[in-house]
């Protein structure tokens, strides 16, 4: 299935500023499919997030994967993020970037467990998880825990996980953050 663009690059003036400076750099380590559904994802998502940023970029690991197993077509995904922020926001970059919404009934949240940033994916008769690997998690948690000590939950705090959001999407890669583990079918 299709989208509705051909493309999604767009000239640097109508980015934010700050999002327009990692542009260039971002779609030349990363590709313009993981530029686009991280962008929509974070517009969706009412700001640039961390946890809603590392779904995007799951989601579009899943679809490489898929593809590599010579699969395509619908996919189902079960996060594991829970329903309650700042994990939760990882189920809107998962939706955004695998096209497995609520809405389509491909897409739902286990209420079993505490949250955790892993999903697992279905389709073509394969079954596999994705986790983001525990140094990532501790770096994220770290890096939360920080800014709440510096700034509360004040304006500057929202700054300060926007300029965390933006390093992790720029500078981490899909293919190292993440653990793949294939299934028993």
């Amino acid at each position: 299935m299709k989208g509705v663009l051909k493309s999604f690059l767009l000239p640097s003036d109508l980015y934010a500023d700050d999002v327009a400076a990692i542009a260039a750099d971002c779609i030349l380590r990363h590709g313009e499919q993981e530029w686009r559904a991280v962008l929509l994802t974070n517009e969706i998502h009412g700001h640039l997030g961390i946890y809603s940023t590392i779904g995007a970029k799951m989601g579009i690991l899943a679809l490489e994967f898929l593809r590599r197993q010579g699969l395509e077509g619908e996919m189902r995904v079960l996060s594991f993020a829970g329903s309650h922020p700042p994990v939760s926001c990882l189920n809107d970059g998962l939706q955004v970037s695998t096209g497995a919404s609520m809405g389509h009934g491909l897409f739902a949240v286990s209420p079993d467990g505490e949250p955790s940033v892993k999903a697992r994916f279905t389709g073509g008769g394969l079954a596999f998880e994705i986790r983001l690997k525990p140094e990532y998690e501790d770096i994220i948690r770290a890096d939360i825990k920080k800014g709440v000590e510096l700034y509360g939950h004040a304006p500057a705090y929202w700054e300060y996980v926007r300029s965390l959001a933006l390093k992790y999407w720029q500078h981490w890669d899909r293919k190292d953050i993440f653990e793949v583990t294939v299934l028993p079918e």
